[in-house]
This record gives C-alpha cells, sequence and structure tokens, in this order.
C-alpha cells in the first residue's frame, strides 16, 4: 500500500495521525527534518497512554528519530521530496514499527551495521555516520527491511510497557 500524500504548507500540519482500530497508530509525514521533529513528539505524546515510563518514551523516541532522519538524509537526500509513513501496533511482546518511503534503497539491500562509538575519541572530532545504526541494532528487537517495488519497508519492534524482554 503506498502512503497517502500529505503536504506540508503553513495552513496545514507537518504530519497526520491516525487511528486504526484500537492498537494501531498511522502517521504520514512529509521528508523533513522540521515534519520528523513535529511527528516524534506528537507520537510521543500519543504513547503516553500506553503505561509506558519516562525512559522506555526515551527509547522510542531516539530510536525513531535515528530511523526516519536516516530516510530523509539518506532516502531521500534531504531533497524535501517524498513522504514517510510509520504505523506503531500495540502487541503482546511490545511495541511494533513499520516505516515506509520512497526513497534509494538501502546499500547492500540491508540496514547498515553500524559503528560503535570510540570511547577515547572527542566528541568534537566523532567522524558522520554509522553510530545511529549501531545504537538501532542495540536498542531493538526482529529488525527486518525489505525494498519490494520500489518501497522501503522497515520493521522493527521495541519490547516496552509491561512486557516481556523476549527474543
Amino acid at each position: 500500500m503506498r502512503p497517502e500524500r500529505v503536504q506540508e504548507t503553513p495552513s496545514s500540519p507537518a504530519h497526520k495521525i491516525e487511528g486504526h482500530g484500537r492498537n494501531e497508530v498511522r502517521l504520514i509525514l512529509p521528508a523533513t527534518p522540521t515534519a520528523v521533529r513535529r511527528a516524534l513528539g506528537s507520537l510521543r505524546a500519543g504513547l503516553c497512554a500506553q503505561d509506558l515510563d519516562a525512559e522506555e518514551l526515551g527509547t522510542i523516541e531516539l530510536v525513531l528519530a535515528e530511523v526516519l532522519n536516516n530516510v530523509v538524509e539518506h532516502a531521500y537526500e534531504n531533497s524535501g521530496r517524498g513522504t514517510i509513513e510509520v504505523r506503531v501496533n500495540t502487541g503482546d511482546r511490545g511495541l511494533y514499527f513499520t516505516v515506509q518511503d520512497e526513497g534509494k534503497p538501502m546499500p547492500e539491500n540491508m540496514p547498515p551495521l553500524g559503528s560503535q562509538v570510540p570511547q577515547d575519541c572527542d566528541i568534537a572530532d566523532l567522524p558522520e555516520g554509522g553510530f545511529g545504526w549501531f545504537l538501532i541494532r542495540e536498542l531493538v528487537k526482529d529488525l527486518f527491511y525489505l525494498r519490494v517495488d520500489e518501497v522501503n519497508k522497515v520493521t522493527f519492534r521495541l519490547a516496552v510497557g509491561n512486557l516481556q524482554n523476549t527474543v
């Protein structure tokens, strides 16, 4: 399914949130840094009803920020064109996320492995890139990537709430 198009204009919101059934939230947003920030704030507010603590909400926001910013920067090359669709479903083992876009495919048709942040490196000297995917892989479970009909689809699970951290 292709995401519906949402234009970012001064008179319309930069993203759209819809409820699909009692266990699904769907966001459609333009592939821009501003829209990502707004969507993260709205999603965080919406997830407060899920009985999550501040640390869990922070983890969700961090992971989604990394994934969505990678779509903006790499899949759409900061062009300001294109949309991103995010679906969040509640399950018995946590929250399940699906992120779709029609940008460029991931290198080697898989999420990058990422690099661990060097312990002995000054923050000002850190090279750009790679750390986000390392962090994502450390925090999520069941990470998958698929590209079909020029649509990228990333899925993952976060074991949060009163749920078991099962693999």
